[in-house]
């Protein structure tokens, strides 16, 4: 009887315990939950990072791919600035439908879109590597930003502004190298992260209120110089900003991105050193209504 009792004992234990383990592996399994990757920004409206699952959208406009950003840090600065990308041909597209104003001729530029698509076509074959200087991998990003922005607009004009198209800065519409990209991964995921927080005077979202589309390519030789000018224009431009001794109502620029401003200083101070104006601590800063209506040349 005792070793029937013990038989029975273990037949009861041995067919208990694997329950036992599925029930709590279940439990476990159904506790997780994926990990996903939060990505910090601070947009304007409507220009926040898409999440990394795209949208029917995207999908409908091109096939997704993996995005993982190559990192832009390991590029070096020479005194001697060296071509590695020819943007002649992009020059000459800004010089022809583009005004000193930087008001765009859309209706003109549709028009010659196949010029356009051979500069496109270019920057596509020809990404950044760790061989550039940070003058060419900056100045190749602003252009390919403005550059398929206006291909954005014209792909779907006429409009009467960007925020008409769905998901403008979202959309991964497309491709560089082997990746799909859009314009939020170019300006939040590349150039922010150069630390050079006057590419914002240099980027155009073809809206009145953007800094205006300069008429000509950035070149490595002439970054530093063109940077200034914009800025020191954008500053200045009294349609954007409107600065006096005693209040700055400036452009929501400077509040959607003021952390890339005041590093190691105010923004006071930050616009001090562009302005002729006694702008100083007992100036009152105020923000700007922004006009997405589109930059367009009447």
């Amino acid at each position: 009887m005792r070793i029937v009792l013990l038989l029975t004992l273990f037949f009861i234990v041995s067919c208990g315990s694997p329950k036992t383990l599925v029930a709590q592996e279940t439990e476990v399994m159904g506790n997780a939950s994926p990990q996903s990757d939060v990505m910090e920004t601070d947009a304007p409206p409507g220009e926040d990072l898409p999440n990394e699952t795209p949208s029917l959208d995207s999908i409908s406009k091109a096939p997704i791919q993996e995005t993982n950003i190559p990192k832009p840090e390991p590029v070096k600065t020479t005194g001697v600035v060296e071509a590695a990308f020819d943007h002649s041909a992009w020059n000459e597209l800004l010089k022809t439908y583009v005004n000193v104003n930087g008001d765009v001729d859309y209706g003109s530029f549709k028009a010659d879109r196949a010029k356009l698509q051979v500069y496109l076509d270019a920057l596509a074959a020809n990404l950044p590597d760790e061989s550039w200087t940070r003058e060419q991998v900056l100045a190749y990003w602003i252009n390919a930003y403005n550059a398929f922005t206006i291909k954005l607009i014209i792909d779907n004009y006429p409009i009467k502004s960007i925020k008409d198209i769905k998901d403008p800065w979202g959309t991964r519409f497309f491709k560089l190298g082997d990746k799909w990209y859009n314009l939020g991964e170019i300006e939040h995921k590349i150039l922010r992260k150069m630390d050079e927080p006057r590419i914002h005077f240099a980027i155009n979202c073809a809206s009145y209120s953007c800094p205006r589309l300069l008429n000509e390519a950035y070149t490595p030789s002439r970054l530093e110089a063109q940077l200034q000018a914009m800025t020191i224009d954008f500053v200045n431009d009294t349609k954007r900003n409107r600065i006096s001794t005693s209040s700055a109502q400036l452009s929501n620029i400077f509040k959607w991105y003021k952390k890339d401003f005041t590093t190691g200083t105010s923004l006071i101070d930050y616009i001090k050193a562009y302005t002729n104006i006694a702008v100083g601590k007992q100036t009152k800063i105020t923000y700007l209504k922004y006009d997405w209506s589109l930059n367009e040349a009447k």
